[in-house]
C-alpha cells in the first residue's frame, strides 16, 4: 500500500530522485523555462516536501509551495521509473 508522508531533500534516495528530475529538466527543457527548485530550495521555510512510498521503496516525491491565503504551488513532482503508470501523481496531488 502506498504511503505519503513529508520528507527531506537531503535523505539519499530523495535526492537521487531529485537529481535525476534537474538533469532531465535541464536536458529537455530551454534554461528559461527550467523551473524546478534544487535541493536547498526545497529545504527552505514555506516549501513542504512530500514522498510516496511502497514498503520503503521511493516511488515518487512533490513538494507545495506556501503562497500564503491558502494558496499554494506544487513544485518538482518527479514519479520514479519503476512506479510511473501506477497513479502516484494522482494520489500525491488528491492528498
Amino acid at each position: 500500500m502506498m504511503h505519503l508522508a513529508i520528507d527531506h531533500p537531503t535523505r539519499a534516495d530523495v535526492r537521487a530522485l531529485l537529481d535525476e528530475h534537474l538533469h532531465d529538466m535541464h536536458a529537455t527543457s530551454a534554461p528559461e523555462s527550467v523551473h524546478a527548485l534544487d535541493h536547498s530550495s526545497l529545504a527552505a521555510p514555506g516549501v513542504t516536501l512530500w514522498s510516496a512510498r511502497e514498503d520503503g521503496t521511493l516511488l515518487g516525491i512533490g513538494a507545495l509551495k506556501d503562497l500564503g491565503g491558502r494558496h499554494g504551488e506544487i513544485k518538482s513532482m518527479r514519479t520514479a521509473t519503476l512506479a510511473r503508470g501506477q497513479g502516484v501523481a494522482a494520489a500525491m496531488l488528491h492528498h
